[in-house]
């Protein structure tokens, strides 16, 4: 059976009962296999009593084979039974962890994010370890379940031997039961916790590592260090503190299994001095009374591990319950691909106001960097349109009325930090495989001497983040992902701040002629790139305080001269 995709659970309980009804038909064939397990582990001991039982009634080869043949069907359908159970399990327990992690990560890469209160390092945490321990749930139900029938059986046979045995038996496991289930509730409340502290600790990771050359430039490395030196500090106390909670839940489990085996086993010897049971009764009730310990083991332990589940599917809950922070539309823009600002404040934006016409290609030198970021943000769509106001308009459309495919479709923003993915230099210049303009966006780059420097060429191996290749080479690389998706609007934020004033100038020329009869707006204080403009908007203190070519703002105005000129 499975359950739609497309159904969005709104709690971890939902996350829960989804897994279990998805994987109904695996959960009972490995129930029953485990059964079959669990059945013919504690008919090992029981086999042993009637063989010990016979064997001083009869002492016949016939009875003493036959009951080798007994035991050896027995340690057959144990071995394959466990074999076959556990690997249906593990089958499902995986696929099930598969689909979270992938339900996780379509939430997390959903052009309109989430109303969620967590960073990609979190997101990342509950993609992974939440969706794995969620999982898990399809391997306890049915382990619970073969380990309760081992307990039956046992209680049972020790039953027939004495009424007495098989009472103890099940008012031992109901007691265990009931304390260890007490204790599951603050491993789950500690799991939750630690959950939480693990995932900050990795969101600030991932911070660190994007921001590290940032950092070092301007010497913040140790105060960053020392801020995720604290962070991770209270993920280990509280992993500590859950590790302490485990050892204890644990210990009590096994003491008070080893006490309940140890009462079994007491009172069978009592039973057989009197006389009540027979010597095979008696090697039957110690076998069973040492075997049971097993068994109970596990199932005092499924509380702890439906615990920890439940504590990882609310966390995962709280990325696929979560609202989106906009509601898009879903109108198209006109064709021709002109561009318009009018009265947007938001951040450092003060009701900034500016056209860009199809296919012109305009440079804004922003005085303050904020002033060009936030501008970014909002033209990339990163910022809902009820955060800030004023219209975005895309093909004399209302960004807000577009749909978020047609938004893509029509315009790229291309930010200054655009991350560079683990696969070949081709995969990250056009990761769709669809574009016809890869040679030429190589080419306007100057991407031309990495491609030529590797014999594969444009499957050269890229590492993850671009680990293997310059900060030049990585902005390079960037530049041309924008370029070959040779969209109607390309908006490029400071595409050449790690390159040579040489190369600077020739990526100029060559983005201006490659763009030539496409709306193209590029935010950068380069004098290469503000002179290859049309015309450039000079952007300071969130409004437009001027307009013209750049040769002729660097002769009229002194203090875009000093901004701009290197």
């Amino acid at each position: 059976m499975t359950t739609p995709d497309t159904q969005r659970p709104r709690t971890g309980s939902d996350i829960l009962r989804i897994a279990l009804r998805r994987n109904i038909g695996a959960m009972a064939a490995g129930t029953g296999l485990m059964g079959l397990y669990q059945a013919g582990e504690t008919a090992f001991p029981i086999a042993l009593g009637l063989i010990v039982e016979h064997a001083l009634r009869d002492r016949s080869p016939g009875a003493l084979a036959l009951s080798v043949g007994a035991l050896a069907v027995i340690i057959t359908t144990v071995s394959l039974s466990w074999r076959f159970g556990m690997r249906i399990l593990q089958k499902a327990n995986t696929t099930e962890a598969h689909r979270w992690r992938v339900r996780v990560a379509a939430c997390g890469l959903q052009p309109v994010a989430r109303d969620v209160d967590l960073k990609s390092g979190e997101v990342l945490t509950i993609a992974t370890e939440d969706a794995d321990q969620t999982a898990d749930i399809i391997e306890v139900v049915p382990l619970l379940i073969s380990s309760l029938v081992a307990v039956l059986v046992a209680a049972v046979a020790l039953g027939l031997a004495d009424l007495r045995l098989g009472l103890l038996v099940i008012v031992g496991t109901v007691a265990i039961l009931s304390i260890l289930s007490v204790m599951s509730k603050r491993i789950g409340t500690s799991t939750r916790e630690q959950q939480a502290r693990v995932a900050r600790a990795g969101a600030k990771v991932a911070d660190l590592i994007t921001g590290l050359r940032p950092l070092h430039g301007f010497g913040g490395n140790h105060q960053a260090f020392l801020s995720y030196r604290s962070v991770s500090t209270e993920a280990k106390h509280q992993a500590v503190t859950v590790a302490r909670v485990n050892g204890v839940y644990a210990g009590t489990a096994l003491a008070l299994n080893a006490i309940l085996a140890a009462a079994v086993t007491l009172m069978a010897g009592w039973l057989a001095f009197a006389g009540r049971i027979t010597i095979g009764e008696l090697v039957m009730a110690v076998g069973l009374a040492q075997f049971i310990i097993e068994p109970l083991k596990l199932f005092s332990e499924m509380p702890k591990y439906v615990m920890i589940a439940r504590a990882s599917a609310e966390r995962m809950a709280l990325v696929l319950a979560a609202p989106p922070v906009t509601t898009p539309g879903t109108e198209r823009p006109a064709p021709g691909g002109d561009l318009e600002i009018d009265g947007v404040r938001y951040g450092t934006l003060r009701r900034l106001k500016f056209q860009v016409s199809a296919g012109e290609f305009v440079a804004i030198a922003a005085y303050q960097p904020r002033v060009a970021a936030d501008l970014a943000a909002v033209l990339a769509a990163r910022v809902p349109p009820e955060a800030y106001e004023g219209t975005v308009r895309i093909g004399g459309r209302d960004l807000a009325e577009l749909s978020v495919e047609a938004v893509r479709e029509h315009l790229l923003v291309n930010p200054y930090d655009a991350e560079i993915f683990a696969g070949t230099l081709r995969s990250n210049i056009d990761p769709p495989g669809t574009s016809r303009t890869v040679a030429e966006a190589v080419e306007a780059s100057m991407l031309t001497d990495v491609v030529a420097l590797h014999r594969e060429g444009l499957d050269y191996g890229v590492r993850d983040r671009g680990a293997n290749l310059s900060g030049g080479q990585r902005q390079r690389l960037s530049l041309a992902r924008a370029l070959a998706a040779d969209s109607d609007v390309l908006v490029l934020h400071d595409p050449t701040t790690a390159v040579d004033a040489v190369t600077e100038q020739l990526i100029a020329r060559n983005v201006a002629e490659l763009r030539r009869g496409r709306t193209t707006v590029v935010l950068t204080s380069s004098p290469a790139l503000l002179d290859a403009a049309d015309r450039v908007l000079v952007l300071d203190d969130g409004v437009v305080t001027a307009e013209d070519t750049h040769r002729n703002l660097l002769a009229t105005d002194a203090e875009y001269c000093r901004a701009v000129a290197r």
